[in-house]
């Protein structure tokens, strides 16, 4: 099954994307080559660039504190496994501790680094980081793999909580639905919300179907669209019925 996500807000839609350059940065600083941890300073860069366009520090913080105050009025609830719930209630503490422990701004710490803004402007333009460019970045970049993870790695160390507090938001608002078994009559599905908000759209499609869902929402309604694609990859409206999985997520 490949699983789609689908934001209804701006807010999921940052953290989502956030999410996706954390994945890509994981991926690439745990590599050995200098062009692979090129990528893993540049995908820093990336995330100050989404991060830094709204407060997303006392936001994650209202939305922990607002998890636990919710989690709490579990606690008396007989059918709540006790245990389960102050496990995540300590996480939530945990987690918030050290994103409040996380001084200055987002990233200020590479904000105030000359020489890794350097790069950043460099990076800007194609092919603009060559050796020829940036002497300085290209004699960094053959120091041994080991010196160049541990460089990059605190460079990122103040982003940690925040990625952990994101991480957290998220996986709690995944967990918040359930899934619904759903068909496409004609590749195409429709249902009225009756304005309900929700926060984010999961829906997951057999793989071996060869269908791409086109989705579009809003709080009165949800529009999905199949279509799969031809030899050059171009998107062909499918027609015929398509069976899924839809998950509505809200906090």
């Amino acid at each position: 099954m490949i699983v789609y996500e689908y934001p209804f807000n701006e807010r999921i839609r940052t953290l989502l994307r956030l999410e996706d350059l954390y994945e890509k940065f994981k991926f690439f600083v745990h590599q050995e080559h200098p062009m692979q941890h090129h990528v893993a300073l540049a995908t820093i860069f990336d995330m100050l660039e989404v991060a830094g366009r709204a407060d997303l520090k006392s936001d994650l913080l209202q939305e922990l504190e607002r998890q636990k105050q919710s989690l709490l009025t579990y606690r008396s609830n007989p059918n709540v496994a006790a245990e389960a719930l102050d496990a995540v209630l300590a996480e939530l503490d945990a987690v918030s501790g050290a994103l409040v422990a996380a001084q200055g701004k987002t990233g200020q710490n590479v904000r105030d680094n000359e020489w890794l803004m350097s790069i950043r402007g460099r990076t800007i333009i194609p092919g603009g980081a060559c050796e020829f460019d940036l002497p300085s970045y290209y004699a960094w970049q053959k120091r041994p793999a080991e010196q160049r993870h541990a460089d990059i790695m605190g460079w990122f160390a103040p982003l940690a909580a925040l990625f952990e507090a994101l991480a957290l938001v998220l996986r709690l608002l995944r967990d918040s639905g359930g899934p619904v078994k759903m068909i496409a009559t004609g590749g195409s599905y429709q249902q009225m919300l009756q304005g309900k908000v929700y926060q984010m759209l999961r829906l997951s499609v057999d793989e071996t179907l060869g269908a791409i869902p086109e989705i579009s929402a809003n709080k009165y309604m949800l529009w999905v669209r199949f279509t799969t694609q031809d030899g050059d990859c171009k998107p062909k409206a499918l027609e015929e019925d398509v069976p899924f999985n839809l998950t509505l997520c809200n906090f």
